[in-house]
């Protein structure tokens, strides 16, 4: 057997959206925050995620992370998060992923019933409560980076589809996000490529009509992903949606994405940004958020803050990751295929 890479990770996902961990196998970064590590390694590194995320290794649904040594002295791990189309700067999955691989794997100490740590994500530094039984861990709660809203209620002119009312938030990536009922769509896993068709149309028009940074970061822009919601129809829940994790290769009409299998984190964080700022959310109030699958993801309004010019809320997060499996992947020199492929009967472009 000849390599001329070899990387190891831990194949895991959370409340069913997958999250392959590397734990070996990278290169150095550069950079005096993860922040500046994950530019680095967009630059230099990049054959990495497509090598990871693509075929014959990957498929349109993962994502992945790397863990790289932290730059802030309060951090006990850093990671870096890779999806098809972008390094989104927070991720509620991939960071229950990561904390239940760090503890279970023994790279961080686990001290049951519950670990405290902190992880540096390219977005900032996140506060990690892990709730451990036996050496599994049994819960992940974080508190997130201060979500926001940006636009409410704003006509969105979606080419192929009739204008629509959407918001425009941050909860860790900026999501637009709309009503499911605007288009008489169920956001559930059946109705999974209508989903991704209409999604990555509305991302690609909020994108060229409504632009948005992040007033601390200006690097970080958007909007880069987007999300149906419906009402609640599960008792012990308080809605649902459905969150599209783009390719990047949006064609009217066509599939370019793929439908998060999780209630998603980030997106679950933006959304009660944005019901906090329609006065339909308040603080210390539980908010269950039921993904496609049915599996949910837990939110809470813990204080509010200012970023920027907007008001902003301070969001934790809830949610189960499972170890499915460890791994070792091999580069042959000979590969004509060294930084993976795509091929169009299930990938976009």
């Amino acid at each position: 057997m000849r390599a001329s890479r070899m990387i190891t990770a831990v194949e895991a996902h959370a409340e069913g959206e997958g999250g392959r961990v590397i734990t070996g196998g990278m290169p150095p970064l550069k950079g005096s925050t993860v922040f500046e590590k994950m530019q680095y390694m967009q630059t230099h590194h990049d054959d990495i995620r497509t090598l990871m995320l693509q075929e014959p290794r990957g498929n349109p649904a993962l994502c992945c992370n790397a863990l790289v040594p932290p730059c802030d002295e309060r951090a006990d791990a850093g990671f870096i998060i890779m999806e098809q189309s972008e390094y989104p700067p927070m991720s509620g999955s991939n960071t229950i992923c990561v904390v239940t691989v760090l503890l279970e794997t023994g790279i961080l100490p686990m001290v049951e019933p519950v670990t405290t740590l902190t992880l540096e994500a390219p977005a900032g530094l996140i506060e990690v409560k892990a709730t451990c039984n036996r050496g599994k861990v049994e819960r992940v709660e974080f508190l997130n980076v201060p979500a926001f809203a940006v636009h409410i209620d704003v006509l969105l002119k979606v080419p192929g589809y009739r204008n629509v009312t959407v918001d425009i938030a941050w909860g860790g990536m900026f999501f637009v996000i709309a009503d499911a009922a605007q288009f008489s769509i169920d956001p559930v896993a059946s109705s999974g490529s209508e989903i991704v068709r209409l999604a990555e149309a509305l991302r690609t028009a909020a994108a060229e009509q409504y632009p948005v940074h992040h007033p601390l970061n200006p690097d970080i822009t958007g909007p880069t992903i987007s999300q149906l919601n419906a009402p609640a129809n599960v008792a012990g829940t308080h809605g649902r949606g459905a969150v599209v994790v783009s390719s990047g290769n949006y064609r009217e009409g066509g599939i370019s994405g793929a439908l998060d299998r999780s209630p998603c984190g980030t997106g679950t964080c933006a959304k009660m940004a944005v019901l906090h700022k329609k006065g339909q959310l308040k603080t210390n109030q539980d908010y269950v958020n039921a993904g496609p699958l049915g599996t949910t993801f837990t939110g809470r309004i813990e204080s509010v803050t200012q970023v920027g010019e907007y008001e902003a809320i301070v969001p934790s997060l809830s949610g189960q990751g499972w170890i499915a499996g460890l791994s070792q992947y091999l580069v042959d020199p000979g590969d004509p295929f060294q930084t993976g492929f795509t091929v169009g009967d299930i990938w976009a472009g």
